[in-house]
């Protein structure tokens, strides 16, 4: 031990095991109450206990026996309607892809609440965009339902576009500026700068159009929509 170390000794007044009865009685008299509590509520808790476990076999046979099935078949069914759209073939994708096989229209009618036919709901709103069915793809893309960082940003992107197609210049300004203003990206963000950039000068807010046309020059040089920015710069400044 070392030196002027000295050990801590209990003083003797103090008795320990009244203490220790003291604890334990504790323990017995919270344990009795709880026991109580139980007894008196036994019908709610167990009627509780039941229902959670209902809510959660619900979701598991939901999810199991019925969801996956469904985005199975889905995804299934969009195989060709797939092959259409990369061919360009939009009215075909949307509708008739033939071979017995659904289009886009369909899936996300019928599976819609499946991750596979929520993703046909984009794919039917750019086939209704190329088409010109300009309502039937604002539609489609207000109920398609974009997680991620990147997909919401093409929702927003998507939507800013019909309805600049409809001539609602604020409310695709509205769009255009969320899909800017979320997640950035290289690619994406400098897209919707440009677009927001080119509806300013449109209604006249050439100090808007600057701004984000110098937005992309600072931010994003060396992207597609960097390279040749100044030629919308020059002549606003």
């Amino acid at each position: 031990m070392a030196k002027g170390y000295r050990a801590h000794v209990k003083p003797k007044s103090v008795q320990t095991p009244v203490g220790k009865d003291a604890t334990l009685i504790d323990i017995a008299e919270v344990k009795h109450q709880a026991e109580d509590f139980f007894e008196k509520n036994r019908n709610l808790i167990l009627g509780g206990l039941i229902g959670v476990v209902i809510l959660v076999g619900g979701w598991l046979s939901y999810k199991f026996l019925y969801q996956e099935p469904q985005n199975k078949e889905a995804l299934e069914q969009m195989y060709q309607a797939e092959f259409l759209f990369e061919k360009d073939s939009f009215a075909l994708a949307l509708e008739n892809p033939g071979g017995g096989f659904a289009g886009f229209a369909e899936i996300a009618d019928q599976f819609g609440g499946t991750p596979a036919g929520n993703l046909a709901k984009y794919y039917a709103g750019i086939c209704c965009m190329q088409l010109r069915r300009f309502e039937e793809a604002r539609s489609y893309f207000e109920d398609f339902n974009a997680g991620g960082k990147v997909m919401p940003t093409l929702k927003n992107g998507m939507l800013g576009d019909v309805h600049a197609e409809l001539n609602d210049i604020d409310k695709a300004l509205e769009f255009y500026e969320k899909a800017a203003s979320g997640t950035e990206n290289e690619l994406l963000t400098p897209v919707y700068l440009k677009k927001i950039g080119v509806l300013k000068q449109k209604q006249g807010d050439n100090a808007g159009a600057l701004l984000a046309f110098k937005t992309i020059k600072e931010k994003f040089p060396n992207s597609p929509d960097g390279n040749g920015i100044d030629k919308f710069i020059i002549p606003l400044e």
